[in-house]
């Protein structure tokens, strides 16, 4: 990436308030753009025409045009692990997936996905059933990070399309107290678990799935203690998605109840794939294609749009422009919709994991900044909390806003003052408050001037904070879909540009190897490589009474 370019590009914008850009009278029409299901106003951002056309250079010489047709061609991306990046084929039509897959490859994908259908259609007629007979009534998903975060975000998301005859529940804490919360509301005749590993091997995952095998064999051995048979339970109520059949074999669950997975499938992009089934039975096949062909549909547009149009390239190219032009370390997801409320945990999966790194995809040392920090919560819950930083601090903090135009509840003015919050924060970011219009609002309010003296300037907001308002009709299926595909393709823009590798996360692993180190040190194995910090700390585990 240019970044003396990029830097030159920036200066008078350093220095210009965002509410100038508006004297030109089209800026409206000219920083916004639609797609299929979500419209994006930019115009809040600190940027002007001839800015952004810089920026399109500066991805054009990376050649992001080349970098795009290679991730939809199979093209292994992936280098440092040697993968293809192709969740995108997953919710293509079956054509593409041949053209990209080849027959054979494209095939076993139809066969995965006709398999998940027939389960979810199983499970909705009652023709699968527990180890009793009864319908299911719950399904437990068990998983941690990709596994974990997309199904989790869809559910809530998607909350008005649910089966209500069957609820489900999500698990990735290694928290014993999350389980325990998690069980509570379990009956084992009719729960339906889904555990959720490529490699069936993950920590987290493997010890919340152990612990549910044993209350379940303990709890059926309760319901039916002359039943000698009782890995029926685990047999008939247990699926998995793994490409590990041997070990998922081996912990017991039936051959045809194994869904696959593939390494050309990162974790976190998986929930187009088996890794989609607890969300599929919970909203039915018919809307899990919905959001796969709103998915679908983003995909053509990113695929095929010129970048001065391109939603994907228009947000990813902003990112870039307050990262490293305006150098703003973090990025704040503010989800006006209550079904939203997981979005912002999501994308701090989906952003940091992807672009949170230091190194070339060469192997060099980068000499610019990549993956800003991703934070937020739901409107206007975030107006009581951080959002007073945001107003009042030196800090600017770039913002996305996502709202929908039309609400789910019967309560229409709760949600018409929910959308005017929503417009009313990225105005209130952008305008802020001088000096000079606090003390005009005192004096008409009537105060003196010794009271005005002494809180005028308690009053007062930076403004010139930029934003983007994502805005969808409604929030449906394949918004939902959209709307996942488009921050997919954002954060894959800015790797392009950063030159990183997106798609990897060798970050996560030193945890995981001294999580192991700390384990067997527990267990009175002593390792001296250890800080003394960590051997003390172990010691007032061993201590405790």
């Amino acid at each position: 990436m240019n970044i003396q370019k990029l830097t030159s590009l920036a200066k008078s914008a350093k220095t210009r308030s965002i509410i100038s850009l508006f004297d030109q009278k089209e800026r409206i029409n000219d920083f916004s753009l639609s797609t299929p299901h979500l419209y994006l106003d930019y115009s809040k951002q600190n940027i002007n025409e001839v800015e952004l056309n810089g920026l399109i250079e500066i991805a054009q010489d990376v050649g992001l045009s080349e970098s795009i047709t290679h991730q939809f061609d199979g093209h292994k991306i992936n280098n440092t692990e040697g993968r293809s990046v192709l969740h995108t084929v997953l919710r293509a039509p079956q054509v593409v997936k041949q053209q990209v897959l080849g027959e054979t490859l494209a095939h076993e994908v139809e066969a995965a996905e006709q398999q998940m259908a027939k389960i979810v259609e199983g499970v909705q007629k009652g023709v699968l059933t527990g180890y009793t007979g009864q319908r299911f009534t719950d399904v437990l998903a068990i998983g941690i990070g990709g596994s974990y975060y997309g199904v989790k975000v869809s559910l809530s998301a998607l909350e008005h399309y649910r089966d209500l005859a069957l609820a489900v529940h999500v698990i990735a804490n290694v928290d014993g107290g999350a389980l325990e919360e998690k069980l509570k509301k379990l009956n084992v005749e009719t729960t339906l678990v889904v555990v959720i590993s490529k490699t069936f091997t993950t920590q987290e995952t493997m010890l919340n799935a152990k612990a549910v095998k044993q209350w379940m064999l303990s709890c059926a051995s309760e319901v039916s203690p002359a039943d000698n048979n009782l890995t029926s339970v685990i047999d008939k109520q247990w699926f998995a998605v793994s490409s590990n059949l041997e070990a998922v074999e081996t912990f017991g669950i039936n051959e045809k109840h194994i869904l696959p997975m593939w390494d050309w499938v990162g974790g976190r992009f998986s929930l187009w794939s088996a890794v989609g089934l607890p969300l599929a039975l919970a909203i039915g096949n018919d809307n899990f294609s919905k959001l796969k062909q709103g998915a679908y549909e983003m995909d053509m547009h990113f695929k095929s749009t010129d970048f001065k149009q391109n939603m994907p390239v228009i947000m990813a190219l902003l990112g870039i422009w307050n990262r490293n032009a305006l150098e703003y370390p973090t990025l704040a997801i503010l989800p006006y919709a209550h079904s939203l409320r997981a979005l912002p945990g999501y994308l701090q999966q989906t952003d940091m994991e992807s672009n949170g790194k230091s190194v070339s995809k060469s192997g060099d040392k980068l000499s610019w900044l990549t993956a800003p920090v991703v934070f937020g919560q739901e409107g206007t819950n975030g107006q009581h909390a951080f959002m007073q930083l945001m107003h009042q601090s030196d800090d600017i903090i770039p913002t996305d806003f996502i709202v929908a135009l039309k609400g789910r509840s019967q309560y229409t003015e709760n949600h018409k003052v929910l959308v005017a919050n929503c417009f009313a924060q990225s105005e209130a970011l952008m305008q802020g408050k001088t000096l000079a219009q606090v003390k005009s609002e005192l004096e008409v309010s009537g105060l003196s001037v010794e009271k005005i003296s002494r809180i005028a300037h308690h009053k007062t907001m930076k403004g010139n904070t930029p934003s983007n308002t994502l805005v969808m009709e409604l929030l449906t299926p394949e918004t939902m879909g959209a709307l996942l595909a488009l921050y997919e393709h954002k954060i894959f823009v800015q790797g392009v540009l950063w030159q990183v590798n997106s798609f990897d996360q060798w970050g996560v692993e030193l945890g995981k190897q001294l999580g192991t180190s700390i384990l067997s040190a527990m267990d009175g194995v002593k390792d001296d490589s250890l800080s003394a910090s960590s051997q003390s700390l172990v010691a007032k585990f061993l201590a405790r009474v």
